[in-house]
């Protein structure tokens, strides 16, 4: 039972994975920009050195650079990253919030929106074939090849990317090479995608039998965090514009205001600092869970929640509990 609770836990986090609609569109934006920059730069950019011991060098680093640096990015943008390591600031909190298990879970659907380019990156360099072709000529046996003459070594082989510098009695061989080769990286390819397609469809169906959410509840949760975090930002906007304005203001004695910023200072009066330990209570890792049967969607709920029943014990309890 207590395994089952368990991993029902950590499943929790892999259904803010694809409980989302726009998640599936943003993922597939990356992966048709991600098509988009892998031809252009097959186009204008790649240039095997076809030489031995180079070419391999060069057909790994045009595939494995480029997909290191999308996974980068796609960690780096991701927004849950940063809501791990604010959990994991050794200074103020020393990961006291997050339990092992829930870091490792969030840490897979992180890596799990990071993969997206880079697999895409993969696969596409590897069904046009030309850095797989690039790498791995000089590795072929000549002697698998009817009719090549004895006596060529690796040197030769590594030319067979370049079909100019193929020698003359040797360039009947460079459409077999050529074909073996595209076949053999093409497989790699499409081999990659079946197996990226099961994971994802096991991970869909693992997520749909251990998610403690109906589908409608999860539409209303996606849908209420789209909205918090819209809100949240607008009014944090205002809000540190209307700060700013009356420390200006006490530093100057008065502060040149735009029309609409008059107006929502005249509406809203003042904006007084908020404490950052209300700060931390509203942001980083968060489980959906349940308050007397009632949902908590987020960490500002659960802040909203016991505010409301000024129960600043139970809140302390509750937003140290992750697991």
């Amino acid at each position: 039972m207590a395994a089952a609770a368990l991993v029902t836990e950590n499943f929790k986090f892999v259904s803010l994975f694809f409980k989302s609609k726009d998640v599936m569109i943003f993922n597939g934006l990356i992966a048709l920009g991600t098509v988009a920059s892998q031809t252009a730069y097959n186009v204008f950019a790649f240039e095997c050195p076809c030489s031995s011991g180079r070419n391999y060098l060069y057909g790994l680093a045009a595939i494995g650079v480029p997909a290191l640096a999308f996974f980068l990015v796609g960690i780096m943008m991701n927004k849950s990253t940063w809501d791990l390591v604010s959990e994991c600031r050794t200074r103020l909190r020393r990961c006291r919030k997050l339990s092992g298990a829930s870091a490792f879970a969030l840490l897979g659907t992180i890596i799990g929106r990071g993969v997206v380019a880079p697999i895409t990156w993969v696969v596409f360099s590897l069904l046009q074939g030309q850095a797989y072709m690039c790498a791995l000529s000089e590795f072929i046996d000549p002697g698998t090849l009817e009719g090549f003459p004895s006596g060529q070594g690796l040197m030769v082989m590594a030319k067979f990317p370049c079909q100019d510098s193929v020698p003359t009695e040797l360039q009947r061989f460079w459409a077999e090479v050529e074909r073996r080769l595209k076949y053999e990286s093409q497989l790699i390819g499409w081999l990659l995608v079946a197996v990226m397609s099961l994971t994802v469809f096991l991970m869909l169906c693992m997520k749909r039998c251990f998610s403690p959410l109906g589908y409608q509840q999860e539409n209303y949760w996606s849908q209420y965090r789209s909205n918090e975090k819209t809100l949240f930002q607008r009014t944090a906007a205002v809000h540190a514009r209307l700060l700013a304005a009356e420390n200006v203001k006490s530093f100057f004695g008065f502060v040149a205001l735009e029309t609409e910023e008059k107006e929502q200072l005249a509406e809203h009066q003042s904006a007084g600092p908020i404490c950052s330990t209300n700060w931390n209570r509203v942001t980083g890792v968060y489980l959906y869970r349940e308050n007397k049967g009632l949902p908590l969607y987020s960490r500002l709920n659960k802040w909203a929640t016991y505010s409301l029943e000024n129960n600043m014990e139970a809140m302390e309890k509750e937003m140290d509990m992750l697991s």
